[in-house]
């Protein structure tokens, strides 16, 4: 039985390996404020008519909109926030209107890499990734669960392995305390 814990813990941890890197480093990279960076550049001469924020044909009326200035830009979904609408995903190239009275401004974003990493991690990316996500996530449970009991029941190794990640829960609990 054991034989079969290691290779499920081994393929999971090999499969999802990338991903695990692309979520420490982007992260690990944000928390220590490199962020990246996001071209803004307006879309000059904007041919506006009034959107209804509240209209069930909102993503197509964008869609339009988009066309009829000469804008070829696939979206997946908007991100609504008030008066403002971002297409999705915004890991890639990616349009913001603002919505006032009857003017809309448009604004095309470009992510550098950091920028685009940063938004794949906070599940701002393509629905398929996003979905690659919630897969991942059952993976990293199963490859850290797997790893935790494939440690504990080694006789030569469960002593070290309940020490370390004893020290590990007590500093996360320490830590939350103090926040």
């Amino acid at each position: 039985m054991r034989k079969y814990w290691v290779r499920i813990h081994l393929f999971t941890a090999a499969f999802f390996a990338p991903i695990f890197l692309m979520m420490a480093v982007s992260g690990g990279l944000y928390l220590i404020g490199v962020k990246g960076e996001l071209n803004v550049t307006p879309v000059t001469g904007v041919k506006s008519s009034a959107i209804d924020l509240d209209a069930s044909s909102l993503e197509d009326d964008v869609r339009q909109l988009l066309v009829s200035n000469g804008i070829e830009h696939d979206f997946e979904y908007l991100k609504i926030n008030g008066n403002r609408l971002t297409t999705r995903p915004t890991s890639r190239d990616h349009y913001e209107l603002v919505v006032l009275a009857n003017e809309v401004t448009i604004s095309r974003m470009e992510p550098d890499l950091q920028k685009s990493m940063i938004e794949l991690h906070m599940g701002h990316g393509p629905l398929l990734f996003k979905d690659l996500q919630k897969v991942m996530a059952v993976g990293l449970v199963l490859v850290l669960l797997s790893g935790l009991w494939l440690g504990l029941s080694a006789v030569n190794l469960r002593q070290a392995t309940a020490l370390t990640s004893g020290a590990g829960l007590a500093v996360f609990v320490i830590v939350a305390l103090l926040i």
